[in-house]
């Protein structure tokens, strides 16, 4: 069956790049996309849900579900927090019926339903547990012979469900298959699932430089030469914020921050414009240059 796509609101923004170099690896590996969800909205994620409460937030997440069952596809989504807020509602619309209940009462407003018959799945479940790594080998032309690899996969893309057939929640090791994959070496990263602070930058600044400072001092501490996530909060916080928090701790990191389809777009050899690094902050053209990545 092929999967319907929830963008969600950092791909027009922090996660740009998330969003283009994912749609081009679907296309490469042959991941058949039915389109985006017609007239998404946000999953109501980080600051939202503090504003309207949590039903409010469940039921602007489940607006999109009900959109999607409309086209009769499973969801896949590529942010972190998206896949969160819509894989956690989804289960409760499964599993509670008192839930399910309210909650079509609400959608009942916009002449919407919902069963909770969709899967919601990430990006990284299926690239690892669907597509596979011997799919990927195959497709790739550019082995990352040699680049050592921090996968960070923050605190929400494991723990939205606990699924144990997804991943390990406190040590995740399914984006690591998927790095080897394409020729890189995953290093041991004790901070794989360890918060950013998250959208704390607008009220606890502070916050966010300790506990990303943290996070790169991990990756570099492991020999890391780039970190890698699926998260564009984990991916800002780590790559916007790296030269403050390395003045801050008189450091210097120097470390490229990658979503990970951006990675694999380079050792699938895709052009340049399909990886979108010129919204990289961290210049990742260095470490990269030996795998034909310029400018």
């Amino acid at each position: 069956m092929a999967y319907i796509y929830y963008p969600g609101c950092a791909s027009e923004a922090t996660g740009k790049s998330n969003h283009i170099s994912f749609e081009a690896v679907a296309h490469a590996l042959g991941l058949e996309l039915a389109g985006e969800i017609p007239d998404w909205n946000c999953c109501g994620a980080t600051l939202v849900a503090n504003a309207i409460g949590d039903f409010a937030q469940m039921a602007l997440a489940c607006r999109n579900l009900a959109l999607a069952e409309k086209k009769g596809h499973d969801i896949i989504v590529a942010c972190s927090s998206c896949y969160l807020n819509l894989a956690w509602p989804n289960e409760l619309m499964r599993t509670n019926p008192d839930f399910a209940a309210k909650l079509n009462e609400a959608l009942g407003a916009a002449n919407l339903s919902y069963s909770g018959k969709l899967k919601v799945k990430h990006v990284v479940d299926v690239l690892a547990n669907e597509i596979g790594a011997e799919r990927i080998k195959e497709r790739t032309i550019k082995p990352l012979e040699g680049l050592k690899v921090a996968c960070y996969s923050g605190c929400q893309t494991v723990r939205a469900l606990r699924r144990p057939d997804f991943d390990d929640v406190e040590y995740p090791q399914v984006m690591g298959r998927i790095v080897e994959a394409v020729g890189a070496e995953a290093v041991d990263f004790p901070l794989a699932a360890r918060c950013c602070g998250g959208s704390q930058q607008f009220t606890n600044p502070e916050l966010i430089y300790d506990l990303t400072g943290k996070v790169l001092d991990s990756a570099a501490a492991a020999g890391a030469d780039v970190i890698v996530t699926t998260c564009p909060m984990c991916a800002m916080n780590t790559d916007v914020f790296q030269e403050k928090i390395g003045k801050l701790n008189k450091k210097k990191y120097n470390m490229p921050v990658l979503f990970l389809t951006q990675l694999m777009g380079v050792a699938f050899d895709l052009k340049p414009k399909d990886l979108a690094f010129q919204y990289n902050i961290v210049s990742p053209y260095g470490k990269l240059k030996k795998y034909g990545v310029k400018k």
